[in-house]
């Protein structure tokens, strides 16, 4: 007697050829106040007469809400689809954010593998901001599984 098993077909849930972007300002008052709920009570983002002393000469913005907007975008854009949940994700801040101005966030996909014990893919992905002057401000990496359900 043998047993058949139909094959299942597998089907990825994320195109490996995916990107995905989005433009946003941040004011002085939410760069404070994002900050402040963040416990970071670095000048930097809270005084604007402090900042005028430095090199940078006017507010920057933190680089948790710098993390916190990409993580926010990937989770929005792959919850959109279905189940998604972020394993592990790194960030780089190469030049800082000046406050009131366009910045662009970015991912793209770099790779996908099915993980059918998961019931989900593994997305491995790149992430980056842009000042409005096209500078890369910050760069990410992340591991996240996107799936029906988890």
């Amino acid at each position: 007697m043998s047993s058949h098993h139909p094959s299942v077909a597998i089907r990825m849930r994320v195109d490996p050829t995916e990107t995905f972007s989005t433009t946003m300002r941040v004011g002085f008052a939410e760069a404070s106040a994002f900050a402040a709920l963040a416990g970071d009570r670095n000048p930097l983002h809270h005084d604007a007469g402090y900042a005028a002393g430095t090199r940078y000469k006017v507010p920057i913005v933190s680089g948790p809400q710098m993390a916190a907007q990409l993580m926010g975008l990937l989770a929005s854009h792959y919850a959109a689809k279905g189940a998604v949940i972020g394993h592990d994700i790194s960030f780089r801040f190469h030049v800082p954010i000046e406050v009131d101005q366009e910045i662009t966030l970015e991912w793209s996909v770099d790779t996908v593998t099915e993980a059918p014990h998961l019931k989900s893919d593994v997305v491995v992905l790149r992430g980056r901001i842009l000042t409005s002057t096209g500078k890369v401000a910050t760069t990410a990496k992340a591991r996240i599984l996107v799936g029906e359900s988890f």
